[in-house]
């Protein structure tokens, strides 16, 4: 018996870490799937993320639903904040916002099935929600709606 671990490889768990300064820099990790026999789904929660406008530099607020159906990998999920916070300094439309944090992490975790809503917060009066979906979710995993309401205003 080893004392090796699936989180050996892990860096950022464990010990304050600074905010990376962009996306592109941030690390995020992922950790071997323990129950990669089953399907099921994890859903990650993001209701105060921020970028910036990349014409005005004002800021740009959003709640993030990230659902995946892991097959090998899981994100680490400090990683996840770490990269999500990187946005705070970004400059981007919400749509590239959105999008990109979608692919980067089909990229880094080849799930069966991913999905993210970013339901932005009205700019110029107008709320606009983003959606990115790898394809169909597998039969037989339960995947519930995301829960957010459509935006309202004050009424």
């Amino acid at each position: 018996m080893t004392d090796k671990t699936i989180y050996d490889n892990l860096t950022l768990l464990g010990g304050k870490t600074e905010l990376p300064a962009s996306p592109e820099e941030a690390v995020l990790e992922r950790v071997p799937n323990p129950q990669e026999d089953a399907l099921y789904a994890v859903r990650f929660t993001a209701p105060e993320f921020t970028s910036l406008c990349p014409l005005t530099g004002q800021p740009d607020f959003a709640h993030l639903v990230i659902d995946y159906v892991p097959a090998g990998w899981l994100v680490e999920s400090k990683s996840l904040k770490l990269y999500l916070g990187a946005f705070r300094n970004h400059g981007a439309f919400h749509e590239d916002c959105t999008v990109s944090i979608g692919r980067r992490l089909c990229d880094l975790l080849e799930p069966h099935w991913l999905r993210i809503g970013g339901y932005w917060y009205p700019r110029g009066g107008m709320p606009i929600d983003v959606f990115y979906q790898t394809g169909e979710p597998p039969k037989g995993v339960w995947i519930p709606d995301q829960g957010v309401p459509p935006y309202r205003g004050r009424g």
